[in-house]
This record gives C-alpha cells, structure tokens and sequence, in this order.
C-alpha cells in the first residue's frame, strides 16, 4: 500500500488491544448542579478519545475527510453511567474495535479513573462512513478496510465486558 492511497495518519497494525486514550480531566465548566461531570460531557471525553483512535491508529476521522471529503459519523450510541466523575479528577478512555465491515465500525469504550482505574462509564457505539458531498454512506477505501479489518483481529482476544450488547429499558421481575 502506497502512503498516497493513505491520508498519512494511522499505521497499518498490530494495535494495542484495548487502545488507551489519556489525558482527560474533568474541567469546571464540565461540572453540573449536582456537583459531578455534566452527561453531555461524558459524551464529549469520549467524542474526544473516539477521535485519537482515529486518527493515531486508523488514519480516519478529521483527517480522512480533509483529504478526501469522507468521514466517520456515529450512527447509534448507548452511554451507561457507573460511577460519578468529579471536578478536576483525571480519567482515561480504553477503546476496542468489536466488528466493522466496508462502511460501518462497532466499538466499545469505558472511561476510568487515573487514580484507581474505577470504572466511570462506557460507551458502545456503531459508527458509518459518510460521503460529505452527497451526505450518504460509502464504502471505505481498501486501506482503511484493511485496517479496520486488522483491528477487530487484533481485538478479538479482549476479555469480554458485560455492558456489550445490553439493552436499555426498565427492567421488571
């Protein structure tokens, strides 16, 4: 695979499995009236670290529509609220690739603590390549099938985690 086929980003595999993400920290403006971290903002770390996997290992994301006007979009998304996230308290995101095909991407995230790696929340979402002109689905380039493609493999010994899958709703005995 030449490096024009690719948008310069990303490598082509092995991938850590999970990918960490680091760096994050729970900033004021973050932070609600019940004195923990805003749900929407949970929905930003992981936006944020979504984009990291991206780009660093995959070569997808803000740079793949730059060079070729193509790009991820979350389709569906499921967040599970564990533990609250306090003010100025530091957290990590670890991602995995659990499938993708040509044109779609399945992956889970849970967000943990830097002190004690407490599980705070998760994330399972289905993201689809889209075509920014015709705003319509499209199939990967060969190269970013291939590495998407090496990452499920290389993420497919993970242990499995129980939120995969889970439905939502009330639950009645």
């Amino acid at each position: 695979m030449s490096s024009a086929e690719t948008t310069g980003a990303g490598y082509d595999g092995p991938y850590p499995a999970p990918i960490e993400v680091h760096g994050f920290t729970a900033k004021p403006e973050w932070i609600d009236y019940n004195g923990h971290m805003n749900v929407g903002y949970y929905g930003v770390a992981f936006d944020n670290a979504l984009e990291v996997f991206m780009v660093d290992h995959l070569g997808l994301g803000e740079v793949q529509v730059a060079q070729s006007g193509q790009g991820p979009y979350i389709i569906q998304s499921h967040l599970h609220f564990v533990r609250e996230v306090l003010e100025g308290e530091a957290f990590y995101i670890r991602v995995r690739l659990l499938d993708a095909d040509h044109k779609r991407g399945h992956y889970f995230a849970e967000m943990l603590t830097e002190s004690d790696h407490s599980l705070c929340a998760t994330q399972e979402a289905l993201f689809m390549n889209v075509c920014h002109e015709t705003g319509r689905s499209i199939p990967y380039p060969d190269w970013a099938a291939a590495r998407l493609a090496q990452m499920v493999q290389d993420h497919s010994e993970l242990e499995p985690v129980s939120q995969i899958g889970q439905p939502i709703g009330i639950r009645r005995k």
